[in-house]
Formats: C-alpha cells, structure tokens, sequence
C-alpha cells in the first residue's frame, strides 16, 4: 500500500526512481509520481496510469536529476486523480510524498489555512507540505530538518514521509512513524525506500529506522535523529536483493506464476526441518515453549483463514487451547490477559497496520511471549517479537495471496507440530510421520497443478455467474472462507462461504440453479455428513462443484461437477485444498478480463488502519 523512493547522489537518479516504482507495483496503488530538483526548480510527472506509462512521460518531460523523490498511491483522502496524486508540493518550495494516514488533517487544514496557504489536493499530505514550509519561515535557522521535526509532532496517525526543498539541494530527508522506511547506503549517493526490493541492484547496505526516527542523506552520509532528537546510530545490514525473482517468465500474471512456485517455495521450507525443535522459531523458544499454556493469534485477510486452519492443528496436535482473533478488531474491546499465552502474529509483509498495532497492543497489556510468522526477515513485525519464524515464500507481487498463504500454513503447522513435541503429546512414529508428510507436499502439489486444464473448463462457467457459496467443514472451513476471499478480490464474483452443517441455518435460502456451490470434500471422518449437505443444495436445484480427495466415496451425478484431488494427506490437507481454489479464482478472473495482479481498491502491503 502506497510505495516511497527517494535518492540523492552523484548521478542522474530519474532512472533509479521509476525502476523502483516498478519494483512496488506489488503493494497495489492507483497513481504514481516523480519529482526532481532540476537546474535548481522543483518539476514533477504524475500519472494515474501504471508506473510504465508515467516513465514514458517522464522521458518524455526530459526530467532529470541528482535529487529526488518517487511514489505510487493508493487513495485514502481524495480520489485517484492526478491532482491528488504524489508528490505533493508546497510554495514551490518543499516536495513531499508520504505514506500513511494523517488522522488530524481536518484540524490542521483548517489553521493552515488560516496562515494564507491554498490546497491544490484534496489529500492529508498535502497539510504535511505546507506544514513543513509554515514551520520552516518560523525558524530564522531555515534548517529544514528542525522544520520536519516539528511539523512530525503536530501529526497524528501514522506515517513514512521522504521530503526536499529547493533551496536545500543536497538533502533528502526521510520519517517514519508506524509505516516502514528503509536506508540505502552507496558510495555514490544514499537512498530511501519502503521495500529494499526497490533498490535491488543500486545499493545492498540498508538501515531500517526505527519508529520515530528521522533521517538526513546526502551524498556523503546519513545521519539519523531518534524521536527524542538524539543522534543514533542504526545496524548496517547487508542484503543483497535480486529482483531476478520477480521476473514474470512465461506465465501470463503473477498470480499464476506465484501459485506454480508452491512446490519449489514449500520444498524449501520443508528440507530444512529434518527435526523437530522449538530453536525452528528463536534461540529462546525452548525456555519459552515451557512457560506457554496457550496461543492467542492475531491476523488480518488471508493470514487470519491460515491462522483459523491451525487452531484445529493447536487443539488436536498439540493439545494446546487456541484463540483466533482479526487484528483490526482485538485491540478494541477489553480482554482478559494470561500471562503464559504465546502470542503470535502472522503477516506476509510484516508491516500490516492492524497486526502490528494489536501485537503492541498485547505486549502493553502484559503479554510477554510473542512470535512472528513472516514472509519478510527485517520487516517491523519480525523485529517488534521475541522469536521469529521466516516462511520463505519469497516475493509475493499478486495483490492475492497465494504461496505466502500456503508457507504460513506449513509455518503454522511445524509450530503446532513441535509443540506437540515440546509437551510430550506426541511419540516419536507420529512425529516422524507429520516430518514424512511434510517433505511429501511439494510432489502432492503438483500433482493438484496437474488438475489446471480440468479446472479452466469450470471457469469457463464461473465467469457467468455474479454469486456463489463456498462449503467445508472442520479444518477445510477456513479454507472455503480462503475460496470465497479469492474469487471475490479477483474476479469481483461475490462469494460467501460457510461451515456446510450451517445450509440450513439460513443460506440454504439463496441455493438456486444460479447459484454455483463449491465444496470441499476430503476423504475424513465428516464426509458422511458432508454428502448429506450436498443433498440439501441438488435438492433446492443448486449446481455443485466439489473438489474431493481422490479415494473419497462419491459418485459423479447430473449437477455434481467433480475433480479428483490426490489422496488425503492426513493434517495438511488443507494445503492442498487450497491450491485449486486459488486456480478456479485466478482463471475465473481471466475469463472475466479483471486485472488479476492488481485489483480494483486493493492494495498488498495494508500499511494503513
């Protein structure tokens, strides 16, 4: 959700700003900017278009510089229009984009106003801009960083800003408080950035600043103020990130190419486990694995379904007592804390908003044990916990969430896996087994890949339909709510799902012949009483699409359209439920002609409350 570069060095920096807007595509956005200083004026291109139509403006404009400053938007204030688009300027003098939402704008528009200043936008940012040039008249210094500092502390909400001024032209300074921003060190020039995906290939030393740090690059250095206007210093680390893998290959969207990278992402995160030890999550986990009698999860979207799906694995495998719970919701009502619960936060970026404010919320609460699960090693999630576990999905550029999905799902199930370890519920034969199974996935998967054509043929009919019900029940429940949440981003087919035991209870009102229903039928202990819900739906004449283990007992029949999935995988079935779901999505949307990687409203990084 909303991308920053921003550059000042010793070179011509355009091209470094719209290569990295490229590379922040994925976070979504609906228009997108550069601005420069040029033979000493500040000039700008905005588009509402994708990043490569606004880079042939930019050629076009002949825009060129040593400092500058890139972004693309997803609208919060004011509609995605260019006047509303980063970045933003003030006075002709401070050029500014920001990430984030200013919940005090209103107010702050209001006094500015009174100050003479006019707004060009309908945005929050823009009280940003004319707040650091209100602030920076007021100081007889015009030091620009005593500006923005100042500016910084009238603000509420949250926020990564990258800002320069013209008659400052070898500074840029960037702030973050609650929305990530990373530091790129060169030896030619230093950098700003949301994702140091964004700088692959230009610089592979970053800084990540703290919340409430605020940082001055040159060309020469950085220096960094922590929120007390102290002077820190920051780990270096070095990364070297290719964007090699972001490369679309022969698939036709991302989307595609990310659900056929399933085998290869989950046989990486399964070789590495060849035992069964709480040091998977954190040198300290064994200690805290002991004190831990219970699991709160926080997850927002597809995380909170993975999460749902492993709170049977918690209570059946591990025997642990599990609560599930939306991040956006938890840190809004009272709740009861018990100090030997592991909390545990789940995100594919590690920078969602909701999660990170309720993970700190829980630790204001007195929660002391806390784990991240996390596709991102540096991300503020994974450095705000006491222990950490890496998924290893690797870059996620769909919008939809596909493999980060199935690796938090593995992730999710070594946890419960070793805390059945850990507590002694578990002998070594069941142990082993879960291991066994594990390393099997990747084969499995591409054996449900194989299922493509078959799955395309229903899509074909899907694309017709503008509602649809999605069906499971125990483990597989989350799972059909992932079904549903995919079809609806992708394909704007509205689509609910429910626990199949449920129909009667009051969606068996909406079964109609125009009313497709997908169910999930895995070979297990409710199979039974799931036949019996399918008859309630080819009783009311719905139409249903049932994706079944392959030695499930069912007969194909006028009605039922069925495609035979591998045989039943024990636990991690879900897993492989999932992946035809998320084909049936993706091809549903194609037909239908959306924009599959990136659709309408969404954003992928959900930096924002």
């Amino acid at each position: 959700m909303c991308g920053i570069v921003g550059a000042v060095a010793r070179r011509d920096i355009v091209p470094v700003l719209t290569e990295g807007l490229r590379r922040l595509e994925y976070r979504g956005y609906d228009s997108c900017g550069v601005a420069v200083l040029q033979y000493g004026v500040p000039r700008r291109v905005r588009s509402v278009e994708r990043v490569a139509n606004l880079a042939e403006q930019v050629d076009h404009a002949g825009l060129s510089g040593t400092i500058g400053v890139a972004h693309t938007r997803w609208a919060t204030h004011g509609a995605p229009v260019t006047g509303n688009a980063h970045p933003i300027f003030s006075c002709g003098e401070i050029v500014l984009v920001h990430n984030g939402i200013i919940e005090n704008h209103e107010a702050l528009r209001k006094e500015l106003k009174t100050f003479g200043y006019a707004f060009d936008s309908e945005t929050d940012t823009e009280v940003i801009a004319h707040l650091i040039h209100h602030m920076r008249k007021q100081d007889p210094t015009r030091d620009l960083l005593v500006a923005v500092r100042r500016s910084l502390r009238r603000l509420r909400g949250a926020y990564a800003i990258a800002v320069f001024a013209k008659s400052d032209p070898n500074l840029v300074i960037g702030a973050r408080a609650g929305s990530p921003l990373v530091v790129g060190l060169t030896d030619r020039g230093n950098y700003l950035a949301s994702d140091p995906m964004a700088l692959a290939g230009t610089a592979d030393r970053f800084v990540y600043l703290e919340e409430g740090d605020v940082a001055v690059l040159t060309c020469d250095g950085v220096k960094i103020v922590d929120c007390g206007g102290e002077a820190v210093r920051r780990e270096v680390q070095t990364q070297r990130a290719s964007h090699h893998t972001t490369e679309l290959g022969p698939f036709r969207h991302y989307m595609q190419k990310e659900i056929f990278e399933q085998p290869s992402v989950l046989a990486d995160a399964t070789e590495r486990v060849q035992t069964l030890t709480p040091t998977l999550f954190g040198a300290n986990a064994p200690h805290v694995f002991k004190e831990v009698d219970s699991l709160l999860i926080l997850a927002c979207g597809t995380s909170y379904y993975s999460a749902l799906t492993a709170k049977y694995w918690f209570e059946s495998i591990a025997r642990l007592p599990t609560q599930v719970e939306v991040a956006s919701e938890y840190r809004y009502r009272e709740s009861v804390v018990n100090p030997r619960t592991l909390v545990v936060v789940v995100s594919q970026s590690g920078e969602t908003a909701d999660t990170l404010a309720a993970l700190r919320h829980a630790q204001q609460l007195g929660h002391r044990h806390t784990l991240a699960i996390c596709n991102v090693a540096h991300s503020s999630m994974m450095r705000q916990t006491d222990l950490q576990y890496q998924t290893g999905a690797g870059p996620e550029i769909g919008v939809a969430s596909t493999k980060a999905f199935t690796t938090q799902l593995v992730a999710l199930f070594l946890l419960a896996a070793t805390f059945a370890q850990a507590r002694g519920v578990a002998d070594a034969a069941r142990q082993a087994q879960w291991l066994e199974q594990l390393h099997h996935l990747p084969a499995a998967l591409n054996g449900v890949l194989a299922l493509e054509p078959q799955i395309i043929r229903w899509a074909e009919a899907f694309a017709h339909y503008e509602h649809a019900l999605f069906l499971g029940r125990g483990m597989h429940y989350p799972i059909a709510l992932e079904g549903a949440l995919k079809l609806k981003e992708i394909s704007y087919v509205h689509a609910e799902a429910y626990p199949a035991g449920e129909l009667k209870h009051g969606p068996l009102a909406i079964v109609t012949n125009e009313m497709p229903v997908v169910t999930i039928v895995p070979n297990d202990a409710l199979i039974e009483k799931l036949k019996s819900n399918m008859q309630e739906v080819r009783a009311r004449g719905g139409l249903l699409y049932v994706f079944a283990d392959e030695d499930a007992p069912l007969d194909d029949d006028d009605g039922v359209n069925v495609i035979r999935l591998p045989a039943h995988d024990g636990p991690l079935s879900p897993i492989l439920h999932v992946v035809p779901l998320q084909l049936l999505a993706y091809h549903t949307a194609c037909v239908r002609g959306t924009d599959v990687d990136k659709p309408r409203n969404l954003a992928k990084s959900v930096t924002v409350e």
